[in-house]
């Protein structure tokens, strides 16, 4: 038997699949037995993949309510119709494979209560890091595992600018253009630049790891606008380089919620000796610690039209093995088919998500300051009443007349440390504070 697909887009993504299901040869032999039955686009202009015209339509709801559909493939993006489009395939009876990261970590909690009711698979590995295999892995192969952490790199053009600024001491606004006409970002970077394409992903990362819904207005989420050349100059000298990194982890300094999270987004300074500081380019990396089985690292391409496809199509086969042996034909006393609990996504509580202001971590602050006796010793001082301890402090120059002071503190609580800048920034002698950055705490 053949089992049909609906796809619903036919862009870079959704081209991509369509070409790895037309030409099967020398792939998973399950791929023969897939078929494209219907292919739903925005507007009917020319396209070059050699689909049959009369299986292409602008009724993108024709082909979710379709019964000869099997699976309903969403790469059109964006949240509506996506999320809608996707709850009536649910409705109809239809599994659902989506690359669609925003509609997921937005609406997770209502598509996946209704997939559950409906006895059918909503799978998601494109979602997350394009072509590197995470997702599944955190469903199955580390599923014996107590997770720790989690933290990556999972923003390619974030991780492509911050790169190119390391490597040519350039700045973020020059390299940026040159990102944007190169096709690594969007016309509005928005998205990526302020970390809010991250924040969707850990949210998604975070739910599968430590089985919990994640409310994603919870998770903290920094971009890396205000990073510059001097900053990238400057973390170089002190050993680190900056990454833009997505961090999930237990809250080890929880007292009352054993199950409290940290999740968060934002740029840190990594030693460079650490496994994702040579993560460049538009790559990705997720680090995964797992107990019993230790530190593992997942890398390769995080986008594009080949890599997400990949990951696309393996979920397709991924459902198609599923009918094919017919273990949906086991259901409950109410007549839903019984799923996988392994691919499906069956949490109901919600995560505790820690407050920002309770994390402890290090911290890289520079601050600009008139160039007299004192200053430095005021810091010292000022940070040690609000319990801020400093691991050093170096005085790097004169920039505009003015005194250039980096300082790196120990692991502190992030309330005090804030509280004590907030103290210092009304000191008649400090200028101005350009940048704030963490660095990745001795407990990451």
């Amino acid at each position: 038997m053949a089992f049909k697909v609906g796809l619903l887009g036919l862009g870079t993504v959704g081209s991509g699949t369509a070409e790895i299901l037309l030409n099967p040869t020398q792939r998973h032999p399950l791929l023969r037995e897939i078929e494209i039955h219907r292919v739903g686009v925005r507007s009917a202009k020319p396209r070059s993949i050699p689909l049959p015209p009369e299986i292409i339509t602008t009724d993108l709801e024709s082909i979710v309510t379709d019964p000869a559909v099997d699976i309903v493939v969403e790469v059109i993006g964006g949240l509506e119709p996506a999320r809608s489009l996707i709850l009536k395939a649910i409705a109809q009876g239809k599994h659902v494979v989506t690359a669609n990261k925003a509609v997921i970590a937005r609406f997770g909690d209502e598509i996946f209560t209704a997939a559950n009711q409906a006895g059918v698979y909503v799978l998601l590995e494109a979602a997350v890091a394009g072509g590197i295999p995470v997702i599944e892995p955190l469903k199955q192969s580390l599923c014996a595992n107590r997770i720790e952490a989690l933290m990556g790199i999972v923003n390619g053009t974030t991780n492509y600018i911050l790169s190119r600024m390391q490597m040519e001491g350039s700045d973020f606004d020059a390299v940026l253009a040159d990102a944007q006409k190169l096709g690594y970002a969007e016309a509005d970077p928005t998205a990526d630049v302020d970390g809010l394409d991250a924040a969707d992903k850990i949210a998604i990362l975070s739910s599968l790891a430590f089985g919990s819904r994640i409310k994603l207005p919870e998770v903290y989420c920094e971009g890396i606008r205000k990073i510059t050349a001097a900053d990238i100059t400057y973390a170089d000298r002190l050993g680190f380089v900056i990454k833009l990194l997505a961090i999930a982890k237990r809250d080890k300094t929880a007292t009352t919620d054993l199950d409290r999270l940290q999740v968060r987004v934002h740029p840190t300074l990594l030693p460079k000796s650490h496994p994702l500081a040579n993560v460049n380019g538009v790559f990705n990396a997720i680090l995964i610690q797992g107990q019993p089985v230790g530190q593992v690292m997942f890398f390769g391409p995080g986008a594009g039209s080949g890599p997400t496809a990949s990951a696309i199509v393996a979920d397709i086969l991924n459902i198609a093995a599923i009918l094919k042996v017919g273990r949906d034909a086991v259901t409950h006393a109410d007549g839903t088919p019984l799923l996988d609990p392994l691919l499906a996504c069956s949490h109901q509580e919600y995560a505790t998500i820690a407050p920002i202001e309770e994390l402890s971590t290090r911290f890289y602050v520079r601050f600009l300051a008139n160039d007299s006796p004192g200053v430095i010793g005021y810091l010292g001082t000022c940070f040690g009443e609000h319990n801020v301890s400093i691991e050093s402090v170096v005085q790097i120059g004169l920039r505009d007349q003015l005194a250039e002071i980096v300082v790196i503190t120990h692991d502190v609580r992030e309330g005090d440390f804030r509280q004590a800048l907030a103290e210092i920034a009304t000191f008649e002698a400090i200028s101005s504070i350009p940048s704030v950055l963490r660095v990745l705490s001795s407990e990451e």
